[in-house]
């Protein structure tokens, strides 16, 4: 009754290593799709790796759980897993995970309400400061301009969402400028960002000593951003993209000496400026395939006693 060990420990190992391999590379910065693609497939082998030990482990120790999970199995198989032979420690083993997936799972419905209330009072901030005129119905995806005397820009997801502009970013920001600030909002919107964000705050809020999940959360808001720029800048280019965000944000003061939130503008401006550096395509390929490959490895684990038996 190995295979739960060896889950854990392949989990443990995933979570270590894959962080470290991935801040000691440069292509993230240069291929945020593909890094976005690579972290998500990485947390979900941790997962995946707490997941089939909970219910390996969660067999061993109860007989009526082994009659759910290996009920089309034939006799060999479950033999070949040697559930029979498990401590005391499998019950304690799989009431811990199973623990860990409820507060997970606990934890992310704690970020959806929690952002679900921040939009709606985002959205009754809107109603204040732009009231909708008499007979006038509110507009799926409509654009909503508030009277601002600084400059901002920011979407609001939900079921009727929208894009929301200041006066003073209008006054700015013209011409291709302002189409490539709606173009990074409008990113962010169509990849469905908002799911990234909350599920990698979700993780790194349940579990603040896991240093895998906090890595996690801090990646995906950097790496979002860099995508979002990017699908701004192929429809108006590098440069447009950078003077907006300069515009947009140089009263903030983050292009100064003293540190701010949005400290990260000015590197993703000096991104934008310097001549894009993409992988080859056949590179991006192979590193979307190995990324795949890599929740895949927890499951060949769990089957490599069964597939010993039925060969």
């Amino acid at each position: 009754m190995m295979v739960p060990v060896a889950l854990l420990l392949l989990g443990a190992l995933t979570a270590v290593i894959a962080p470290r391999l991935l801040a000691r590379t440069d292509w993230p910065d240069r291929e945020p799709v593909v890094a976005l693609w690579v972290w998500q497939c990485v947390v979900a082998a941790v997962l995946l790796c707490c997941a089939l030990s909970m219910t390996l482990s969660a067999a061993a120790a109860w007989q009526a759980v082994r009659g759910h999970v290996f009920a089309p199995a034939p006799r060999a198989v479950v033999d070949a897993y040697a559930l029979g032979a498990a401590g005391p420690w499998a019950a304690t083993t799989a009431v811990l995970l199973a623990s860990g997936g409820l507060w997970s799972l606990a934890m992310l419905v704690r970020e959806v309400v929690r952002s679900r209330t921040r939009r709606r009072d985002r959205r009754a901030e809107l109603l204040v400061r732009a009231p909708l005129l008499p007979g006038e119905a509110p507009a799926s995806g409509r654009l909503v301009v508030l009277e601002g005397e600084r400059s901002d820009a920011w979407w609001l997801p939900g079921t009727a969402p929208r894009l929301v502009i200041t006066t003073a970013a209008l006054r700015r920001l013209k011409g291709r400028r302002l189409d490539a600030l709606l173009a990074h909002e409008q990113g962010h919107a169509q990849a469905r960002h908002d799911w990234l964000l909350h599920c990698s705050g979700a993780l790194a809020g349940g579990f603040p000593q896991v240093p895998v999940f906090a890595a996690f959360r801090d990646e995906m808001h950097r790496l979002v951003e860099l995508a979002a720029d990017d699908m701004a800048s192929r429809r108006f280019g590098r440069l447009t993209t950078a003077l907006a965000l300069v515009e947009l944000n140089e009263e903030r003061g983050v292009f100064g000496p003293c540190p701010t939130p949005q400290a990260h503008v000015p590197k993703r401006v000096y991104r934008l400026l310097t001549p894009p550096d993409r992988l080859p395509a056949l590179r991006r390929l192979r590193l979307t395939a190995a990324a795949a490959v890599i929740p895949a490895v927890p499951v060949l684990v769990t089957l490599i006693p069964a597939l010993r038996t039925l060969g």
